[in-house]
């Protein structure tokens, strides 16, 4: 238990750092009106993945009654695996402009990450 604490502690820098930067890639994509190539689908696919083991790692943490002591950091944790399912589901509408709409996302979910972290108690 006491090693998927310090994973769930230590992969949020990960998760961050991936979102952040493949963020920031696809909004410089979109502004330069570029079409994003297969690393940038790559590097999406590797961000999205690095923060839902994040969030596994933190259902895992709360299943076994380790809760963070603060309940807005699950609500954050919560709203991430919402937002993605939501890409998820439009997924199609967001192929149209995928540079710009995957690089709010995964600012937008960075976002949702620093806020579960500054509630950490």
């Amino acid at each position: 238990m006491e090693s998927v604490l310090t994973f769930h502690q230590n992969w949020f820098f990960v998760s961050i750092a991936a979102t952040g930067i493949v963020g920031v890639w696809g909004v410089t994509l979109a502004v330069l009106k570029r079409t994003p190539r297969a690393a940038f689908n790559w590097a999406r696919s590797i961000a999205i993945a690095a923060i839902l083991v994040q969030v596994a790692a933190g259902t895992y943490l709360y299943s076994n009654d380790l809760r963070p002591g603060n309940s807005f950091h699950v609500f954050y944790g919560v709203v991430i695996v919402i937002t993605l399912t939501l890409a998820y589901v439009y997924r199609s509408t967001m192929a149209r402009k995928p540079g710009l709409t995957y690089g709010i996302l995964l600012l937008f979910v960075m976002g949702l990450g620093l806020r579960a972290w500054a509630n950490v108690v």
